[in-house]
């Protein structure tokens, strides 16, 4: 048995975790809330850490001023020439996005992460039990010698042994599918209304679920639509910077968008996943935008059931994730569902990032191309 000793340092708390650690994951968690606004979140600390004492149960005299140094000298954060104003950097945006994944993950299956296996076998990646005679076009790679020598040995003696095509025998694979998604987002009003923050725990889902593709689904693509009252199409960098806007809800638009989009993939398999609170509210008309907060106006809402079987017809699956209770808001969410043959999803704030990731992981897809 080996050992390997570090030079002590007096800044790891009980557990660990450094004190830099410690301030770390809660500063990463404020700047998700204050959509990237350093000056913000460090606000915000210093409140929480005066309330708490935060910095006060630290072993050795490490402070807030020291934790702003630390970001700065291990390039967390910058400074503006122009404006002076403290900025935060690729690294961190990158390392938000691990964590908005960590967190997700906490309580799912480990196990689950990997490609997408189908219910159809064929060329992929993953060796299964069974067998099959070979046939013209699979990989040699997957010759079951055993079994071919056994079926070589029926018709051949001691003196003479004759391999014919028709002993060789292969294993069966699991067949690997890559996956476009369009991942919508609804940033109106509503998404914050009553006291509750709802787009924060849309944008970590953004986050993780980018991160996620990016580091383990390499085949996969994922790209991020919002809308308020038009729709358009954000990078993964822009997520921590996400914000609720004055809007009112193009349903319709969002869903275009996202479709048109997916045309442009030549993936047979496509899917739209919608993170919602509210009912649609808007859509443009004669190039002007049509509004109506009041109820739901069968204009708005069949124009976005126009959109969900269009949808439906490219075999585009809509999963619709609902944040809000609301019977009445469900069975607009029921009713385009049924119009796209798809599924949803009436999840509290907690479970989001649950829902999604299971449904994504888990998805067995039907065409195979």
């Amino acid at each position: 048995m080996h050992f390997k000793y570090y030079k002590w340092d007096d800044r790891f708390s009980k557990d660990g975790r450094s004190s830099f650690d410690t301030l770390w994951d809660l500063f990463q968690q404020l700047l998700t809330i204050s959509s990237g606004d350093v000056a913000q979140a460090l606000r915000w600390l210093t409140e929480l850490d005066k309330q708490y004492n935060i910095t006060d149960q630290f072993e050795e005299n490490y402070s807030l001023s020291d934790f702003i140094e630390d970001l700065k000298d291990r390039g967390y954060i910058e400074q503006d020439p122009q404006s002076g104003n403290i900025n935060i950097t690729r690294k961190t945006e990158r390392s938000i996005r691990q964590k908005s994944l960590e967190e997700i993950f906490r309580n799912l299956d480990k196990a689950a992460l990997g490609n997408h296996k189908t219910h159809y076998s064929g060329r992929g990646l993953e060796r299964q039990p069974e067998t099959r005679k070979w046939s013209a076009g699979d990989d040699i790679g997957q010759i079951d010698s055993v079994g071919t020598m056994l079926n070589m040995l029926h018709h051949s003696s001691l003196d003479r042994f004759e391999l014919e095509e028709d002993d060789l025998s292969v294993y069966e694979t699991d067949h690997y599918s890559s996956v476009a998604t369009v991942l919508l987002i609804d940033i109106s009003h509503s998404m914050i209304l009553y006291g509750e923050d709802r787009i924060t725990p849309a944008k970590k889902v953004a986050m993780a679920l980018s991160e996620l593709i990016m580091t383990s689904y390499a085949k996969d693509s994922l790209d991020i639509v919002v809308f308020g009252n038009e729709a358009w199409e954000v990078k993964v960098d822009d997520l921590p910077y996400l914000k609720v806007g004055p809007y009112h809800t193009n349903t319709k638009q969002g869903l275009e968008r996202a479709r048109h989009i997916l045309q442009r993939k030549k993936y047979a398999n496509k899917q739209i996943f919608m993170i919602t609170d509210g009912k649609p509210s808007c859509m443009f008309e004669n190039g002007k935008l049509y509004k109506n907060s009041f109820g739901l106006d069968r204009k708005i809402v069949n124009k976005v059931l126009d959109e969900a079987v269009k949808c439906r017809r490219e075999h585009i699956d809509i999963t619709t994730f609902m944040i809000a209770s609301d019977p009445y808001l469900q069975s607009f969410v029921r009713e385009m569902t049924e119009a796209n043959k798809g599924k949803a999803y009436f999840a509290s704030l907690d479970n989001l990032g649950g829902y999604i990731f299971e449904d994504y992981i888990r998805n067995r897809k039907r065409n195979i191309t």
